[in-house]
């Protein structure tokens, strides 16, 4: 889920993130083989978790908390993505109308 843009990645070990956002090392491999989260690797294929992986991570960790299985939590994730994005389309499109209205009055 986590990704996307390349900024701010490869900032901690597995190890670092896990006791970071207060999980173990193997809950952070399960969330990656189900989606829910897609480190950095190095050229070796080691892990590397940004600040964004840590946000998600802590979202999870919400979720769960909430009772959501893991199958509702990349549901819940992916439909926040969605909305992040029609939000800043929103955005664009509202600054472009009014970019066209002060051309044009």
């Amino acid at each position: 889920m986590a990704g996307g843009n390349d900024a701010g990645r490869g900032v901690y070990a597995i190890s670092v993130a896990a006791e970071l956002v207060g999980m173990g090392q193997q809950n952070l491999r399960l969330y990656e083989r189900r989606g829910l989260i897609e480190p950095g690797r190095t050229l070796g294929g080691t892990r590397q978790y940004s600040e964004e992986d840590l946000a998600t991570l802590r979202r999870i960790g919400e979720l769960l908390d909430l009772g959501l299985n893991l199958a509702g939590i990349g549901m819940v994730l992916r439909l926040e993505a969605e909305n992040r994005r029609l939000q800043r389309e929103l955005r664009s499109a509202t600054a472009e109308r009014a970019n066209a209205r002060t051309r044009s009055g």
